[in-house]
């Protein structure tokens, strides 16, 4: 079992219990699921750097992308409906606890000046998302092997039911929240 998961159901399900007073154990918000995804607008002229990204995003997850495409056409892109342009990753049960556990412990703190992560990027259902400027961020990445530095996008998907719960949830399973002002 996942080093993170066993803290979860070990400690932070009781914090969480005792600190909302929910009457069910089953109430206790919980991740559900984080989902990375890859952006590569350059893959309409080189079907290569479609590649790179889906490639990076499999040595980053440990598991295989599934490629995205254009829902609907844009002239001033130049995206036509279907085109591949992206790449997305579900990470689910003890593949998303292990990738928390790296993305807080490994990848965040390699972050040039981090000072943590804001506090605003909730959606109002705790739902969490953290965007990245560069993957090069994960031990797993070979700088000399990088065609192109890309960002992610990554999303925590909660049970939570307020922005509050949700907070509490990734703070105790180690998100580094910037200090407030």
């Amino acid at each position: 079992m996942a080093r993170l998961k066993d803290f979860y159901k070990n400690e932070a399900m009781s914090n969480l219990l005792d600190r909302f007073e929910y009457k069910n154990v089953m109430q206790v918000p919980r991740l559900e699921k984080i989902v990375i995804n890859m952006g590569v607008g350059d893959a309409k002229e080189n079907p290569k750097f479609l590649e790179s990204a889906v490639q990076d995003l499999a040595t980053i997850t440990g598991q295989m992308p599934v490629v995205t495409k254009a829902k609907k056409s844009v002239a001033a892109f130049k995206v036509r409906e279907g085109m591949n342009i992206g790449a997305k990753v579900t990470l689910r049960g003890d593949k998303m606890y292990e990738f928390l556990d790296r993305l807080v412990n490994v990848a965040l703190p390699r972050v040039r000046d981090f000072r943590g992560v804001s506090e605003n990027s909730f959606d109002g259902r705790g739902n969490y998302a953290l965007g990245i400027k560069e993957q090069l961020i994960f031990p797993e990445i070979s700088y000399d092997k990088v065609d192109k530095v890309r960002g992610m996008d990554i999303i925590f998907v909660t049970t939570a039911r307020t922005d509050e719960e949700g907070r509490e949830l990734l703070r105790l399973l180690g998100m580094p929240f910037a200090a407030r002002s």
